[in-house]
């Protein structure tokens, strides 16, 4: 994965608006760290091929970067977003990763179920 291209990524989100999109989203502070130690709080979000369809996408921020869908009822905001993957011509998949390189959050977007 490479440092997002916040440019690319916006010209991506515009493809991709006034139809059906596929949405995986997770965001984690380490579902399985109180395993390890019981004092560490735990918190996580997960959707898995969901279907979401935008009227404006757009990307914001220095990096983190942070991205909101507004749908036809309210909005999808994911926020901590680090990393991309420009190989995919028909699906948007981006990361954060933390300082250690634990991925924190994930927000994939496609035509096509994940």
């Amino acid at each position: 994965m490479l440092l997002i291209d916040p440019q690319a990524v916006q010209v991506i989100l515009q493809s991709m608006k006034d139809q059906d999109i596929f949405i995986c989203l997770e965001m984690t502070t380490g579902a399985y760290a109180s395993h390890m130690d019981n004092s560490k709080f735990t918190a996580s979000t997960f959707i898995h091929n969901g279907i979401i369809r935008f009227s404006q996408g757009s990307i914001a921020g220095d990096g983190p970067y942070r991205i909101g869908l507004k749908t036809q009822n309210g909005w999808v905001y994911s926020q901590g977003l680090t990393h991309w993957d420009d190989s995919e011509s028909d699906r948007l998949i981006l990361a954060g990763h933390d300082s250690e390189g634990k991925l924190v959050v994930g927000l994939q977007l496609g035509r096509s179920p994940f």
